[in-house]
């Protein structure tokens, strides 16, 4: 008798856990902010719109160019930053997919080309500062094991200011990262953040003129 209601207590507990997993994620998918609606306009960096996408895991179409080029998953944090770089620098990245966190390579050195998204790779701490338009690439956590991209808007001193897409229901699509001195070098103090990647040069002079359109 005590196995049987042991085997049923046990029972009990996986019926709740797992109960309790496909609600927690049931939730991160629906829109739990009713001032906002999918797809709603809430921010823009030179003319490319943020959207609100309601829960983090909320999916909608893929975005693709007319060129065949992959945009990403609508309205997640990737696809407005791989929308900016296409529409602002003409950039595609050889390595069209995978989650925000995996655009850092840690194989990568400080400064050198990371070649899965050819833009320069800099990590946290680093020799060079992160410069309007870079990538700011955070690391996955326990409610979002995706990790996260946004791009810096503005550098003070002291501070960053990032603009992204998805950051979740109720949060701003603008925030902040101190950074400070960390011996000789720049480190963003925020331990989610891997680093920044920047488009080189040569590339953000000649395409600043007429951005594409999707």
């Amino acid at each position: 008798m005590k196995q049987k209601k042991k085997i049923i207590w046990i029972s009990v507990l996986i019926a709740i856990v797992v109960g309790g997993y496909f609600i927690y994620r049931g939730v991160k998918k629906i829109n739990p902010n009713p001032d906002y609606y999918v797809g709603q306009v809430l921010d823009s960096l030179n003319g490319v719109y943020v959207y609100y996408n309601g829960g983090i895991d909320n999916v909608e179409e893929r975005n693709v160019t007319k060129d065949g080029y992959n945009i990403g998953l609508k309205y997640q944090c990737v696809e407005f930053v791989k929308r900016y770089y296409y529409e602002r620098y003409k950039h595609k990245m050889p390595d069209s997919y995978g989650n925000a966190k995996d655009f850092f390579d840690p194989k990568v050195k400080d400064g050198e080309l990371n070649k899965k998204r050819d833009l320069l790779q800099f990590s946290n701490p680093s020799f060079t500062l992160p410069n309007v338009g870079d990538l700011l690439i955070l690391d996955g956590h326990s409610g979002n094991p995706y990790g996260h991209v946004a791009i810096v808007s503005n550098v003070y001193e002291g501070a960053l200011e990032v603009i992204q897409q998805n950051p979740g229901p109720f949060a701003s699509s603008r925030a902040l990262f101190g950074y400070g001195d960390e011996g000789n070098k720049y480190k963003i103090q925020n331990e989610r953040v891997l680093g920044w990647l920047r488009i080189k040069e040569d590339i953000k002079k000649d395409s600043l003129v007429d951005s594409p359109k999707i």
